[in-house]
This record gives C-alpha cells, sequence and structure tokens, in this order.
C-alpha cells in the first residue's frame, strides 16, 4: 500500500511535539514537505523527517508529492487555508476547531464532499479507546437509564503572548478548550443536542473569553453541563449520571500514549475501578484519517453539528457575529435562554 504524503502548513508546537512524528511513525503515512513562513524554522521542522521545506503556505499546495495537507495555523486562518488545500485536490486535517463560523464550515464540509475529499476536523480524544469503554458500559446499563452529563476542561493560564488570547486569531476558551467537553456531549448523547444557557467571560485586560460554562439538553432531557476555562487549575474529565450509578473518567482528553485510564463506576453496590489499556490517541487519529483516504470516508457531520452548537453557545452567552471574540466582562456577561437570545 502506497504510503499517504502529508504537507503540513506550518510548524506549530503540536505540528512538532505530536503530530510529524505519528505521521512520520505510521505505517500509512510519511511526510513529504513542511511549510513555514520562516525558511530557517521550517527547515528546522522538516529536517528530522527528511522532508522538504517550502517557503510559504501556498509553495505546498502546488506540490505534486503532497496528498494530504495537515493545517495547525491559528483557528481564524483554519477556513482560507483549508478552502484552498481542497479547491488545489488535497485532502485535508485541520486542527480543532475546523473553523470559527459555522457557515464556513458547512460550506467547507460541503465543498470536501463535492470534490471526493476527505476533510477532517483534528479532534483526537475521541479515537482513543477509552471512551468507547464508557459507552459500552452506559450501553449495558451499568448505571442505567442516562440523566445527566458533566465535563470539564480547564487549563492554567497561558502567556500574555499567547496567539490564544488574539482575538483576530480566533483566540479565547470556547475555541481552544471548550470544543473538547462540547464533543465529548456529542459523543456520548448524541447529535440531538441545544443550548439552554451560556456564559463567557474574561478577567481584566483580556480581550478574548478565558472562562466559560453552558447548560444543553436532548429533546428527551438529558442534560450536559460543561465548563472550561484557560486561567484555571487543570481539569480534564467528565461523568455520566444515570438512574442506577455513574461513570467517571480522568484525564479525558489529552492523556500520554503510555498513560493506563482508570474508569469508575459507582452505584448502591459500591464503587468499582478499572485499569483500562493505555493507547495513543495521536497514532490513531492519523491512522484512521489515511483510512478514511484510502476507502473514500465521507464527511463527519458531526463537525457541522458541533460548529452550530459552537454558534449557539456565543449567541445565548450575547457574544453576537462569529467574528466579534470580545469577552463579555463580568459585569455584563449573563446566562440566557435559547429562546429568549433568539427572539
Amino acid at each position: 500500500m502506497t504510503a499517504l504524503r502529508f504537507g503540513v502548513l506550518g510548524c506549530a508546537e503540536i505540528a512538532r511535539r505530536r503530530m510529524l512524528p505519528a505521521m512520520a511513525a505510521g505505517p500509512a503515512t510519511t511526510v513529504t514537505a513542511v511549510a513555514g513562513r520562516d525558511r530557517a524554522k521550517a527547515e528546522r521542522t522538516a529536517a528530522p523527517y527528511g522532508a522538504a521545506a517550502v517557503h510559504g503556505y501556498a509553495a505546498l499546495l502546488e506540490r505534486d508529492d503532497v496528498d494530504a495537507v495537515y493545517v495547525p495555523l491559528p483557528a481564524a486562518l483554519h477556513a482560507p487555508w483549508v478552502e484552498r488545500a481542497l479547491r488545489a485536490g488535497k485532502h485535508v486535517l485541520a486542527e480543532k476547531p475546523l473553523t470559527t463560523d459555522a457557515v464556513d464550515t458547512a460550506r467547507l464540509l460541503d465543498l470536501a464532499k463535492e470534490r471526493g475529499l476527505v476533510l477532517r476536523e483534528n479532534v483526537m480524544f475521541v479515537h482513543h479507546s477509552q471512551h468507547a469503554a464508557v459507552a459500552s458500559a452506559v450501553s449495558r446499563g451499568v448505571i442505567g437509564e442516562l440523566r445527566a452529563f458533566q465535563a470539564a476542561f480547564t487549563i492554567p493560564r497561558l502567556p500574555g503572548t499567547d496567539i490564544r488570547h488574539r482575538p483576530e486569531l480566533g483566540g479565547g476558551a470556547l475555541f481552544d478548550v471548550g470544543v473538547y467537553p462540547l464533543r465529548a456531549a456529542l459523543t456520548h448523547l448524541g447529535h440531538d443536542l441545544r443550548v439552554l444557557g451560556a456564559q463567557l467571560t474574561g478577567g481584566p485586560g483580556d480581550e478574548v473569553d478565558t472562562a466559560g460554562a453552558a447548560l444543553l439538553s436532548t429533546s428527551a432531557g438529558v442534560t450536559a453541563q460543561l465548563t472550561f476555562g484557560m486561567d484555571h487549575g487543570y481539569r480534564s474529565g467528565y461523568e455520566l449520571h444515570g438512574s442506577l450509578g455513574r461513570i467517571s473518567l480522568d484525564a479525558a482528553y489529552t492523556p500520554r500514549a503510555d498513560h493506563r485510564p482508570r474508569l469508575v463506576v459507582q452505584t448502591r453496590a459500591g464503587v468499582e475501578e478499572s485499569l483500562l489499556e493505555a493507547d495513543d490517541q495521536v497514532a490513531n487519529t492519523v491512522a484512521a484519517f489515511a483510512e478514511a483516504v484510502r476507502t473514500g470516508g465521507p464527511p463527519e457531520e458531526v463537525s457541522r453539528v458541533q460548529a452550530e452548537l459552537l454558534a449557539s453557545l456565543r449567541q445565548v452567552a450575547g457574544l453576537g457575529a462569529p467574528g466579534d471574540h470580545s469577552p463579555a466582562t463580568a459585569a455584563d456577561s449573563r446566562v440566557s435562554s435559547a429562546d429568549s437570545s433568539s427572539a
């Protein structure tokens, strides 16, 4: 089988630290080119993989030795470069969120389908086997009928120079860390979710939201409470509550490849802990993308649904149009109902 040849747009940390090593190590993938605005940085990033260093992103899209493009650029740059890559005939794996606008996300998914190309959003945690173990326990009725879902992903304060503090680049807690608990809710509750309430806030001097919370519900009344932020103590986990008990999982979103997850089930009978097998979600993600290209996998509709929910959450929180990334202040941020916000 011919290896899928990746070109990388940019030298972001996640590309250098996680994705490039996985692409180079995978039996079905290889790295052929790395593009950067800084030629020297592109050369340093490409060198360990014997890949070509390309000056400028557009030049990489013109190469005939690139089958697929990985886009780890700032979120606000995803839409234009994903579109250019698709129009150049390349499959695309783009960092999350796929775009910062639901209309752009839908348009790009439709474009990929129209051109017979694979477009995937790089939400890696869903490719870890621990989440299938949780889903299996729920489907077996271990905690009875599902009643509620709670999830949190919070990280410590980032340096002021970090791009995630820059509104013009699509920064903010919702797009950076809020995507994780939201996608976890979609994974375990399905796509039938609507936003009931939301709040996005920033501290003094912040130009983006650095904290947020949301309440969602399915049409059957199963609720999802989400918490996220990037000025917090570290927390990465979720719980599912049922009529007979609850299941909890820590290190849910960014576990190391050698981490053995601990699944905790609490019922009237007591607490049962299961130590699951370690899994490499980065390698799994790259392999799943390569397989989708090989088999002609269809667009993932979950990215469309997620984008619509992100837009709804912003609207309910009072942030207005997708291009407005300014946080609400502590005084004027609010929790409001979806019905009253859309009136």
